[in-house]
């Protein structure tokens, strides 16, 4: 079972923060707690930001660099899509996915894992822009097929409208850094 946070509540903003903002917290919790309590109380009401800076730093280890992010998308966007779902399947295979193409159809891999099943389309991810339609297209498949998620890559730009929709319709966008740390 995946813990699921509420986008606005002050846990999920701070793991999406900079790691080193939720250290600064923990100090200023630890800092103001220690004037009204014993040293264990004030290191107990720190101790949730201690945790949670240590999830950024856990995360930020397995994120490549702005330069690296760069160099690997251009040497993704050079490739012949082929090659380009292979690494994306072997990047899948390293989380822990089983992987499968299906072969015809909108969808270019079906990954599994825990009983879910995620669709994935990499056919335009080439494209300096990305409109609404492959990501409806995406979603139709998605509901005939019963998946759990779906997945679009895409190196370029995804409209205002595509994104919204995505977001409307469950429609995971891969691009940028996580794309990068997929393939390489």
């Amino acid at each position: 079972m995946k813990l699921k946070l509420h986008q606005n509540s002050l846990f999920a903003i701070l793991g999406r923060s900079p790691w080193w903002v939720s250290a600064l917290l923990a100090m200023g919790v630890f800092g103001v707690t220690r004037f009204f309590m014993p040293i264990e109380m004030a290191a107990f009401a720190a101790s949730p930001f201690v945790v949670i800076a240590g999830y950024g730093i856990w995360k930020q280890l397995g994120t490549p660099s702005a330069g690296r992010t760069k160099a690997a998308l251009e040497r993704l966007a050079a490739l012949p899509r082929e090659e380009v779902v292979a690494a994306l399947e072997a990047g899948w295979r390293r989380e822990g996915y089983e992987v499968s193409r299906p072969g015809n159809g909108p969808v270019d891999l079906e990954l599994r894992r825990a009983g879910r099943v995620s669709l994935v389309v990499c056919r335009r991810w080439k494209a300096e822009r990305t409109g609404v339609e492959p990501l409806r297209e995406l979603h139709a498949a998605g509901r005939k097929r019963e998946a759990d998620e779906l997945i679009y890559v895409a190196v370029g730009e995804v409209t205002a409208q595509a994104s919204t929709f995505a977001a409307e319709n469950r429609v995971r966008i891969v691009g940028g850094a996580e794309l990068a740390r997929l393939a390489i």
